[in-house]
């Protein structure tokens, strides 16, 4: 029972700080703000979160790692280097549609609010981690391009599925999530996989 009212207090903390946020900005929501909306004090909020950024990032990995994101990893395990590679695509796809209107509050924030940019920074560093195992399963194959060190692949790999290109493609130049999605499995195939 307590789990559970520990649980959806959170809940509420989360979603008035996404509609405060996405209304007002980062920098102009405060936390007497969210704890007001979400029914409940400040310092509760400050024992749930720590701060706006612990709650930046829980809307950012709840928008990300939600069921269709699971949906998708649970079926990434092909053995097929094109295979797998179009799974990433769609993967990247799917974290960057779900975090769409979140990852607009980090986007040019980083110089009037530091903390974001050091989150930026960190996902960054996630994402490159957490791409190692699809590339040892890529080299595993032994369909990578000769003239390309697994260094190279996983550098590229981090590259070509960077937030900002998903970013300047459909938010900026208007193309359709799915017109990404392709263009990016592609784009893979051809850099990564030997002809």
């Amino acid at each position: 029972m307590r789990q559970r009212q520990a649980a959806e207090t959170k809940d509420r903390i989360v979603a008035a700080a996404r509609q405060l946020m996405t209304e007002r900005g980062f920098d102009g929501t405060t936390i007497a703000q969210i704890a007001s909306i979400a029914g409940t004090s400040a310092p509760t909020v400050y024992a749930a979160f720590g701060s706006k950024r612990g709650i930046l990032v829980e809307l950012m990995n709840r928008a990300r790692f939600g069921a269709a994101y699971q949906d998708l990893v649970r079926d990434s395990g092909a053995t097929d280097p094109v295979e797998r590679l179009r799974k990433v695509a769609a993967i990247t796809r799917r974290i960057y549609d779900g975090e769409s209107a979140e990852a607009q509050l980090l986007h040019g924030v980083g110089a009037v609010a530091p903390d974001l940019a050091a989150l930026g920074q960190e996902q960054e560093t996630t994402r490159y981690d957490s791409q190692a195992r699809a590339v040892e399963a890529l080299s595993a194959s032994g369909k990578l391009r000769p003239d390309l060190s697994v260094e190279a692949v996983r550098d590229i790999l981090w590259t070509l599925t960077s937030r900002d290109t998903y970013r300047m493609l459909v938010a900026v130049r208007g193309w359709s999530s799915e017109a990404y999605e392709a263009w990016l499995a592609d784009l893979l195939v051809s850099a990564l996989l030997a002809d």
